[in-house]
């Protein structure tokens, strides 16, 4: 059987077809079933199979996990079970869990689960599906509610009343009692038993009660006939605050006909007589329950024009429709006409229409009709007081809280809730937080599972876990209560404790949400925790919830922090409908992982897909062109940001700013810059680091000080973009002035990379030995990019001494550093000492460095092309060494002499000059020269500092071509006009 299985192609895709080409189904006792890895695609299977009820489907799949699969997870063979059992095969569901080795409580529960879909009028899987609950109990030592579901729906189906009280009594012994889902079975169970007063006493005992449970009981009392007990829960209902289901009204209308027709009707205040309204009140509930609104609102207009008077309860009706249909305008007619006929003066008519008014976010109409009631009940504050806390008008509703315990009324559950969803979502709210939980414990309030998950999740809010903890220990299981717990670890960067608290839910058989799985899909993407987040996208899946926006867009987000970009894909293409947040997640995912380019391939798909960026899109973008240095794609969103309307974005002004000048183009930063309405501290910060990085120190300086003069406090960053244009611009005694004022005026003490910044100044303006000085008295340990900065400067100035001890400090902290040993060749080789160059080249080499090679890249016509020294691989070479020719023999003729220090290799002077005219940064300039229109300017960009004699030649080749050329080199820009560099020589 298992050969003949195996060789028959398969494929992975979902074809029912294909699935009815293998063989039935024969189970040996040599299955092998034991904990292991398996393909998520058997799930799907398996999903589909019990989608259909196609247990032939299902069979075959089955076949197939035998055949493919030596080691079948556990979870895949639980999906077995319930599969068998969903389809009507109990025989292949207990096969399946007999020949488990390793059963977890999964496990348990769905072969139980078997058992109660099997079990109404058959007795003996009634009885097996007990003893199999009694080895359970000795077996296993947690159950959850999952395990009592079937076990009492199998009690339901037996008859048997003493089982159900066991099951009863075993759930108060391990603390399930109080779940709202266990004590609503019983209370079923109770009443299908004919026993309604246990029924009630469970009902009155429970936390939560929802609208089927009230149902339950109204229905078990008319169907005894008990109609005054009937009336009585129908009043307790009412003051609930739930609203009522189609069956709710269908019984309402059971216990008032019933009372009506017994002769306890009344006639109308007015002397009408009450059965017409009444018998139109029926009509207009039976209308709303059916949402025909338009025939509700007809028989109401009808009313009104046979002058049949209206009463509360149709005006509740039609308060209700204008909820319904969001209709602002319905519900202010119908208030007009309460206010006419003196309506508005019930208690009951007030209510509805302070809850319509909030429902319809017109908080302040509820207000006013709260402030012009003559009398208040508990109901009237705990809907203006909800209203205000949905509506984002917190302090509002603290403050009618306080006017409430003032007034000496005492809150509810519902109170609480309402004040703590308000308290939870103001800043600095721990102490009101705490204030409301002391009033929750005089009231007697705070054991409510309602108040003590809103406590949970106000103190998560405010990071307060070790109080949430102890409230969250107290309850029983609340799945609102966990997913606060989970919030609350993540957003206090204790991510462990959320995937510790997720994985007891899953051992316990909790269900989760899309909240849950949300959340704990964050927390394995800011923790890196791939492997947790592939088991968390394998529960969603299984769950059903990896359709869900919420959910996908969490399983991308995750796939993209932990670097996985081939998931990130395969997650992205399995959303039906990507909105606008997920196809950024994926644009900045590449952004993140070093994929740029791709991110714009992404983004033109985003907009074939008519899907529209916002303004976090565009500002991703901006990013993107400016990790590329690509100054025309960088222009095209800007012209798209134009286009959207979005330009007067804060973010998207400061990303444009930042990409125009890491692009080069420094002039467009400053106009963008200028027109910005509203600068945040980052834009400026960009303008300035900006400004530094081109060499424009003096206006870099007096930025800052315009800043300063319009009260914008700078932070450590600003200083660093400061010092920064002090270090290119030779401002050696600025820098120490401003190092000086960062601490003394503004109380930001200097870090490394403030320091690192003041000592790259001191040592390019020939002051190594300071330099060196300041970062042996730092208090902190130098970074290597320091000392790397001192070894250059070192070079530059050929203090061969200095540079020495420089690069035995630097390879202390990086031993495989190429640039340290470079550095220290080339300053050797620039002082002719080739001995020592070669020493330091041998040393290179025996510790397996390999050098960095230098290159230099030109973008022209969106396309990139890269030159290396002595590069011959372009298709045009033999034209772009000629062009070199040409214009080493024009700047000559202005007077550019070769610098042949630069040449760091011992031979002939005339070999020194042919080696420098063919460096990368000359060839890519050569070629700009070739294939760009006269009087533009050519931008390229170098991964190495640009060596002195290019950068002497760069200076000529502006005055003689009238070009301007934009030089990035890895320390900063070079732009070269009218044979001057923006640098002044120092860089």
């Amino acid at each position: 059987m298992q050969a003949t299985i195996k060789s028959i192609p398969f494929s992975f895709q979902r074809s029912p077809k294909l699935y009815y080409l293998l063989p039935p189904l024969r189970l040996t006792s040599a299955s092998p079933f034991c904990s292991s890895s398996s393909s998520s695609q058997w799930f799907s299977f398996l999903r589909d199979a019990i989608s259909t009820s196609d247990l032939s489907l299902g069979k075959c799949t089955h076949a197939r996990i035998l055949a493919f699969e030596e080691n079948p997870e556990r979870f895949l063979v639980n999906n077995l079970i319930s599969m068998y059992s969903k389809c009507g095969s109990l025989t292949y569901a207990r096969l399946v869990f007999d020949k488990m080795p390793e059963r977890d409580l999964v496990s348990w529960n769905s072969i139980l689960a078997a058992y109660a879909q099997s079990s109404e009028g058959v007795i003996e899987n009634v009885e097996e599906g007990f003893h199999l609950f009694r080895i359970l109990r000795q077996d296993v030592v947690f159950t959850s509610r999952m395990t009592l579901a079937p076990v009492l729906k199998l009690c339901l189906h037996s008859g048997y009343v003493w089982a159900s009280e066991a099951v009863h009594g075993y759930a108060c012994k391990i603390g399930l009692d109080s779940d709202e889902f266990v004590s609503g079975a019983l209370v079923n169970i109770y009443l299908k038993f004919g026993k309604v007063k246990e029924g009630r006493v469970l009902f009155e005992e429970m936390p939560y009660r929802d609208v089927v449970l009230w149902n339950l009981m109204l229905k078990a009392y008319l169907d005894r006939g008990l109609k005054e007990e009937a009336v009585d829960l129908s009043s307790e209902f009412g003051r609930s605050g739930l609203h009522p289901n189609e069956t709710t009204l269908r019984l309402l209308d059971r216990v008032f006909g019933d009372y009506f027709e017994g002769g306890k009707a009344k006639s109308s205040a007015n002397g009408h007589d009450a059965s017409g309204i009444r018998s139109k009140n029926q009509i207009l509930t039976k209308y709303l329950k059916g949402s025909q609104y338009s025939a509700l609102l007809q028989c109401f207009a009808d009313m009104v024009e046979s002058n049949l008077e209206c009463d509360d309860v149709t005006f509740i009706l039609v308060l209700a429709t204008a909820v319904r249909l969001d209709s602002l305008a319905l519900g202010q007619q119908a208030h007009c006409m309460a206010l006419k006929l003196g309506f508005d003066l019930k208690l009951t008519v007030a209510n509805s229409l302070i809850n319509m008014y909030c429902k319809l976010r017109r908080v302040n109409f509820s207000r006013t009709v709260f402030n012009s009631m003559n009398e208040r009940d508990l109901i009237s504050w705990n809907s203006v007081i909800s209203g205000f806390a949905q509506s984002g008008l917190e302090v509002e509703a603290v403050r009618l809280f306080m006017q409430l315990l003032r007034c000496g009324l005492t809150p509810d559950h519902y109170t609480m809730t309402s004040v703590l969803k308000a308290t939870s979502s103001l800043s600095e709210s721990l102490s009101l937080n705490k204030q409301v939980h002391v009033h929750a414990i005089k009231t007697n309030n705070a054991a409510d599972s309602f108040v003590s998950t809103a406590l949970i999740d106000a103190y998560s809010r405010n990071r307060c876990m070790k109080e949430a903890e102890i409230l969250f220990e107290r309850n029983s299981f609340d799945l609102v209560a966990c997913n606060a717990m989970m919030s609350g670890y993540t957003q206090s960067n204790d991510g462990h404790k959320t995937l510790k608290l997720f994985a007891f839910m899953h051992h316990q058989g909790e269900r989760s949400d899309d909240f849950t799985l949300a959340t704990v899909l964050k927390t394995c993407g800011s923790l890196f925790a791939i492997n947790e987040g592939k088991q968390v996208h394998s529960n969603a899946i299984k769950s059903g919830y990896d359709s869900d926006l919420w959910v996908s867009s969490g399983v991308l987000d995750m796939y993209v922090k932990c670097g996985d970009m081939r998931a990130a894909q395969f997650a992205f293409n399995c959303i039906h409908a990507p909105d606008d947040v997920a196809w950024t997640t994926m644009i900045s995912g590449c952004i993140e992982n070093g994929e740029e380019e791709r991110s714009f391939h992404v983004y033109s798909q985003m907009r074939l897909m008519g899907v529209l960026p916002d303004e976090f899109t565009i500002a991703t973008l901006a990013k993107a062109s400016s990790c590329l240095t690509a100054l025309e794609q960088g222009r095209q969103i800007h012209a798209n940001a134009l286009k959207l309307n979005c330009i007067g974005d804060t973010f998207v002004g400061t990303s444009l700013v930042d990409m125009y000048a890491k692009c080069g183009s420094i002039d467009d930063a400053y106009s963008l810059f200028k027109r910005i309405e509203v600068r945040n501290i980052a834009a400026w910060n960009a303008m300035l680091v900006g400004l530094a990085q081109h060499g424009e120190g003096k206006e870099a300086l007096q930025l800052f000080e315009q800043m300063k003069s319009l009260g914008i406090r700078p932070e450590k960053v600003t200083f660093i973009g400061v010092l920064s244009a002090c270090s290119h611009s030779g401002l050696v005694s600025e820098a120490y002035k401003h190092i000086e004022s960062m601490q003394r005026d503004y109380g930001i003490k200097p870090e490394i990379e403030h320091y690192s910044c003041l000592a790259d100044a001191l040592g390019r303006a020939g002051l190594v030995r300071e330099a060196e000085k300041l970062i042996e008295s730092m208090s902190s340990e130098a970074s290597a990019s320091m000392y790397r900065a001192l070894l250059a400067a070192c070079r530059v100035q050929g203090d061969t001494e200095t540079g020495k001890r420089v690069a035995t400090k630097l390879l202390e902290l990086e031993p495989l550093d190429s640039s340290a040993y470079v550095l220290l060749s080339n300053m050797y080789a620039a002082a002719s000492k080739w001995s020592e160059m070669k020493l330091a080249r041998t040393m290179m080499k025996g510790q397996k460095v390999k050098k960095d090679p230098g290159f230099s890249w030109i973008e022209v016509k969106n396309k990139i092309h890269l030159f290396v020294v002595d590069d011959r691989s372009n298709p045009q070479s033999e034209l772009i060494y000629k062009k070199v020719k040409d214009v080493i023999r024009d700047i000559k003729q202005e007077g550019y002499v070769p610098e042949t220090d630069f040449t760091l290799v011992d031979v002939e002077e005339e070999e020194k000059e042919c080696a420098l005219y063919y460096h990368s940064e000359k060839l890519a300039v050569a070629f700009g020269l070739m294939s760009t229109p006269p009087s533009t300017p050519i931008r390229v960009i170098k991964n190495l500092r640009v060596c002195g004699d290019c950068h002497n030649a760069m200076k000529y080749i502006s005055k003689v071509y009238d070009r301007e050329i934009v030089l990035r080199d890895a320390n900063r820009f070079h732009r070269f006009k009218n044979g001057k560099c923006s640098c002044g020589d120092f860089w």
